[in-house]
């Protein structure tokens, strides 16, 4: 799963009524019951999700006998089930006992106190410390205090055909040192392989947070500054060169052809089309993108791809220059966190202890091509050899970066989405575009800022 932008605000008030009737009443009218709400796929033919929870809820009620588990699933688009699960938080009427929570807007319902701190469970719970610490972080809140428990991350990299590559004269193991390297590569297929995408950057505003998180952030990050947020300062950073850099990278890709056509990358399905027909067709050389995509080519999913393997290449995304640490990554992932108007917070925990055992933790990470984030699974090896590629991308853990995602990034991320979009339609130069984000996250942090 991927996060993406809000939805306009004028969206919200229609959403409403969708959204206080999908949790099915309020979470405190039956103390013996737990109401989970969770994102259910908008493709019918992946469960994954709604798989894994049905085997939790059996596990749970069979352990404790008398209580129930009622699954709510609201079916939506990213944006739009943020926009209801805040609706349904707002009354002890509509809050479920438990909700799933995007660490990419988990701080905007804390700040608006919708959630309900766990550190007191959390101190108590003996597998706590099996989670890593960046994990948690991802769910402290600038009170210090924890809204959520992380149920797995993801990484990002480098995807590449073997077969363009091969065609392209390019090297089988091909492991680039910096931009340049990929650029160099982009170039290359465009001149000996006609009529397949050289590069995949995704950009602009139709992709959402897909386009500032799998695109700029994964090179702003490279750059080796404080790029988005200064955590000392408390402060977001604006008139950046490492931005500016980004942005750079970003309209040679479009500027040369070396992506997509910019209708194809500013097409806001263009994430799925990816998965299921550029790389599965052999229609695209390099791809930035995360680890997840593989739960699109499993058996049963509609998408299967079983050749993925020996079809692809994995590639760590190199730093700007080839700077230390090398590399790179971006991780989001999603929580488990209790409403503050729950009406059942313990019952609630207590299904968190079932889902979160290692075993069942290593099921649902399986199941969910997700990278681990407690210790233990990490290191169990039926976790790391369940799928081609776990092991990458559980090794980007150690070179990985968690968003700002503090109330104000979502304006930040759409200000990001902006600037892209204008370097990949041409509309504007790279310094126009820069000037603009810089004045919009002005704007979006009431001007609390650092100038680089």
């Amino acid at each position: 799963m991927r996060p993406t932008a809000p939805v306009p605000l004028l969206l919200t008030a229609a959403l409403a009524a969708t959204a206080l009737t999908a949790c099915g009443g309020g979470s405190g009218d039956d103390p013996d019951t737990v109401k989970v709400s969770y994102k259910q796929s908008m493709d019918n033919k992946i469960r994954v999700m709604d798989d894994h929870l049905e085997s939790m809820k059996k596990q749970f009620e069979d352990a404790n006998p008398g209580k129930k588990v009622k699954l709510v699933p609201i079916k939506a688009p990213d944006a739009e089930y943020y926009t209801k699960v805040q609706q349904m938080l707002r009354s002890p009427k509509t809050a479920p006992d438990l909700v799933y929570e995007d660490t990419f807007l988990i701080n905007s319902d804390i700040t608006s106190g919708y959630l309900k701190p766990l550190d007191p469970y959390l101190q108590k719970w003996k597998e706590w410390p099996q989670f890593v610490d960046t994990a948690k972080a991802a769910a402290k809140a600038e009170d210090g205090k924890t809204y959520g428990v992380p149920d797995g991350t993801d990484t990002r990299g480098l995807w590449f055909s073997k077969d363009i590559f091969e065609k392209a004269g390019l090297p089988a193991d091909w492991q680039p040192k910096n931009w340049d390297d990929i650029l160099d590569a982009a170039r290359t297929i465009k001149k000996k392989v006609p009529g397949v995408v050289p590069l995949n950057v995704y950009t602009g505003k139709p992709g959402g947070e897909t386009s500032s998180m799998q695109g700029l952030e994964m090179l702003l990050y490279g750059t080796g500054e404080d790029p988005l947020y200064d955590p000392k300062a408390k402060k977001w950073v604006v008139g950046s060169q490492g931005f500016k850099d980004s942005l750079k990278f970003v309209e040679t890709v479009y500027e040369e052809k070396l992506g997509p056509d910019v209708e194809d990358a500013l097409d806001p399905n263009m994430a799925t089309r990816v998965r299921g027909e550029f790389l599965p067709e052999g229609k695209l050389g390099i791809n930035l993108d995360g680890s997840w995509l593989p739960q699109d080519w499993l058996e049963g999913s509609g998408h299967e791809w079983p050749e993925w393997p020996k079809e692809l290449g994995l590639a760590a995304m190199p730093t700007q220059h080839g700077q230390a640490p090398g590399k790179v990554s971006m991780s989001g992932g999603w929580t488990w966190a209790i409403p503050a108007k729950a009406g059942n917070p313990d019952l609630a925990f207590k299904f968190v202890e079932t889902m979160q055992t290692k075993e069942n933790a290593k099921k649902w990470y399986i199941a969910n091509s997700g990278i681990s984030v407690r210790k233990d699974v990490a290191e169990d090896p039926e976790y790391a050899r369940a799928q081609p590629g776990t092991e990458f991308f559980t090794d980007l853990v150690a070179s990985t970066h968690y968003r700002p995602a503090y109330p104000a990034y979502p304006k930040v991320s759409t200000a990001m989405q902006e600037a892209m979009e204008l370097v990949t339609t041409g509309d504007g130069s790279v310094d126009k575009a820069a000037s603009g984000y810089d004045d919009e996250v002005r704007s979006a942090t009431d001007g609390k800022v650092t100038e680089k």
